[in-house]
């Protein structure tokens, strides 16, 4: 069985990435390591703080990094926190309700 895992990391100047591997521990080394030469090499260090893992379907594994990656930072947060109520309600487009959003 192989594992595909898509993650999210909470860099340094905390913002997040999102990426797919098929090898987490390892691929964070990778990115602590700072020699991805990428988004998260010049801010370290990275916390994975949320990932989620897909058995023998890289196909959706990459809907889900693509879906993600085009998402809000606090819909990410509310991902991240497990907070489904606000997922539902960021999912919605804000500027079709008279109330604010927080």
């Amino acid at each position: 069985m192989k594992y595909f895992t898509v993650y999210i990391l909470e860099c340094a100047d905390a913002s997040f990435y999102t990426g797919i591997t098929s090898n987490l521990a390892s691929r964070i080394a990778i990115h602590q390591s700072g020699k991805t030469r990428g988004y998260t090499s010049s801010r370290l260090p990275v916390k994975l703080v949320w990932y989620k893992e897909f058995i023998d379907d890289p196909s959706q594994a990459i809907i889900w990094e693509k879906r993600i990656k085009g998402w809000s930072r606090r819909k990410k947060k509310a991902l991240i926190n497990g907070d489904w109520d606000k997922m539902v309600q960021y999912s919605k487009n804000y500027t079709e309700y008279n109330h604010k959003i927080d």
